[in-house]
């Protein structure tokens, strides 16, 4: 039972960790220009948006972490 919970739990956030590093701006631009950035958006909206989305990563990435170091314990 909770071999399956973390396995389910460390899919879904490798999925999500894998959408918030695509959405991260590369050299040309990324996706988080939808998200606040842009023409309208302005310089200040998209470094506000490009931060809490380094936060994101980062807090996803260490629950990626640790879901790893458990499923290791477990088997």
């Amino acid at each position: 039972m909770l071999l399956g919970t973390v396995i389910v739990l460390h899919v879904i956030l490798s999925a999500i960790l894998i959408m918030f590093v695509l959405m991260h701006r590369g050299s040309g631009g990324g996706l988080s220009d939808v998200f606040g950035g842009g023409v309208a958006g302005g310089a200040q909206g998209s470094a506000v948006v490009e931060r809490n989305l380094d936060r994101l990563t980062i807090l996803t990435a260490l629950a990626f972490a640790v879901t790893n170091v458990t499923l290791v314990l477990l088997l």
